[in-house]
């Protein structure tokens, strides 16, 4: 088999593999505006380990700050600026509300 052949071959079965895709899409709980009020809502969205860009889309107006971003440390008691912790896959884990 020609080498071009090979190639070919390796990148057709792994875009075949579960899991490869590099855009999965996933149904999200509808966008929910102001800030957090629902906490039991708002864990169990955290449980379906979201992108940045997914909780942003879901929480517009919580402000997320990400490992690594600089923000001011003021103390806000409304649940509007979320500190999250991210995994290897840079997927939201946890975190706290400052």
């Amino acid at each position: 088999m020609k080498p071009h052949a090979w190639i070919l071959l390796l990148l057709l079965s792994l875009a075949a593999v579960p899991g490869c895709a590099m855009n999965e899409t996933r149904e999200l709980p509808e966008p929910r505006a102001g800030v957090v009020t629902d906490m039991a809502e708002f864990e169990a969205f955290l449980a379906l380990a979201p992108t940045p860009d997914e909780f942003r889309e879901v929480y517009p107006d919580v402000v997320l700050i990400l490992p690594g971003d600089i923000a001011t440390r003021e103390y806000r008691t409304d649940n509007s600026r979320y500190f999250a912790d991210l995994d290897e896959e840079e997927r939201i884990t946890g975190g706290s509300f400052q």
